[in-house]
């Protein structure tokens, strides 16, 4: 696990680490499952390939947004605390494909009791093909002794 990461650790410009993983069948049916989507697509081989025209089953929305969160929580450590993320899907992700996750910090910005904002820019590609761009923002803490996850209400903007 990740140690927690403190804001001046952080710098805009700064890459995130890569993320490498390969899928498996199973990364992507249990992600079908662990979010209850249940459409064919993300677990019959048939179905995806006979009705949806594609090489194999695909990797659902829920569990895209799960790898990014993940990606960034292994940068930031069990303190930093996703605030906000948007993504646009442009292909789909396979089994057999190695899913690569680069970051790049682009942008730092106070928030409340001792924690900042990091605006993260996330590209996650497979071989050549660019599969997810993504704009996060996640909640670090300035000192050891600040919490991300003990702001609440108007001191909780992401």
């Amino acid at each position: 696990m990740a140690a927690d990461l403190l804001i001046g650790e952080v710098s805009v410009g700064q890459d995130v680490p890569v993320l490498e993983k390969d899928v498996k069948p199973v990364t992507v049916v249990l992600g079908a499952m662990a979010s209850r989507d249940w459409r064919p697509q993300h677990h019959d081989y048939m179905f995806a390939t006979n009705n949806n025209g594609v090489q194999d089953i695909f990797m659902n929305t829920p569990n895209l947004a799960a790898w990014f969160e993940r990606y960034l929580t292994d940068w930031t450590g069990p303190k930093g605390r996703l605030g906000r993320i948007k993504f646009r899907m442009k292909d789909s992700v396979f089994p057999g494909d190695t899913m690569h996750f680069a970051g790049k910090v682009t942008g730092i910005e106070p928030a409340a009791d001792g924690v900042s904002w990091v605006d993260v820019s996330i590209e996650l590609t497979a071989g050549e093909k660019s599969c997810v761009s993504c704009e996060a923002r996640i909640a670090v803490p300035d000192s050891a002794d600040a919490n991300p996850w003990k702001l609440k209400g108007d001191a909780w903007k992401p």
